[in-house]
């Protein structure tokens, strides 16, 4: 109950934020409409960056709002897992629904010429990576400017490095780009496999550095005695 506690409050925050959840649709869309005229894969492609930098600045943003009132949360008798897991819960359930709306848009868009079931599946593992990686920027980088150009690196450089070149495994949304060309260009199942695994193993390795960092800076320091 208290994962789901804290989950709701960082809902809440982002929902009085009116202004940045219509930044956090507009942001996907305009780079699929960007690419839209061109092949139908380079504007799934970046959909699917837009939507990894959405939610990735979106749980950046929990990351640091919900800060100042962690320690008073621990006090309390919550644990820094339930901190975590909490924004990391709410930021998932946030980008499906932003994920949602544009598999709709996909599937009336190019829903003959596309496998929906992979595109939805390449969605879903792009929010599943996104909030995770999002939170672990936050927790390295505690300030949101700092935080916000960091992603903004990271996510030029993965439209920007040849799609060929190897060092592109270690960017942290290679397995969105595998999945898309399994869903566009009907590609054979070892694109799906190397872009599940790949997803899965980030989401994970992501998350346990959440968790590690989190635990460190909330862990409670015993009180000393002076004789």
């Amino acid at each position: 109950m208290r994962i789901i506690t804290v989950a709701e409050m960082a809902l809440r925050e982002m929902l009085r934020r009116r202004g940045v959840l219509v930044l956090l649709l507009t942001l996907p869309l305009a780079f699929y409409l960007v690419r839209r005229g061109d092949h139908v894969g380079q504007s799934i492609r970046f959909l699917l960056l837009g939507i990894a930098w959405a939610v990735s600045t979106a749980a950046l943003f929990a990351s640091g709002t919900s800060r100042p009132i962690e320690p008073r949360l621990r006090l309390s008798g919550y644990r820094s897992h339930h901190l975590y897991l909490g924004r990391l819960a709410a930021m998932w359930l946030l980008g499906l629904s932003i994920a949602a709306a544009f598999f709709l848009l996909i599937a009336v868009d190019h829903g003959d010429q596309v496998r929906l079931g992979a595109v939805a599946l390449a969605m879903l593992l792009t929010v599943t990576v996104a909030a995770p990686f999002g939170l672990l920027i936050g927790a390295v980088v505690p300030r949101d400017l700092e935080g916000t150009l960091l992603l903004l690196v990271v996510v030029g450089v993965q439209m920007m490095i040849d799609p060929a070149d190897s060092v592109t495994r270690i960017t942290p949304f290679w397995s969105s780009r595998e999945l898309g060309t399994y869903a566009v260009d009907h590609t054979g199942t070892e694109y799906l496999t190397r872009g599940l695994l790949h997803g899965v193993l980030f989401t994970l390795a992501a998350t346990l550095l959440v968790a590690l960092l989190s635990t460190l800076r909330l862990r409670t320091r015993p009180h000393i005695r002076y004789l």
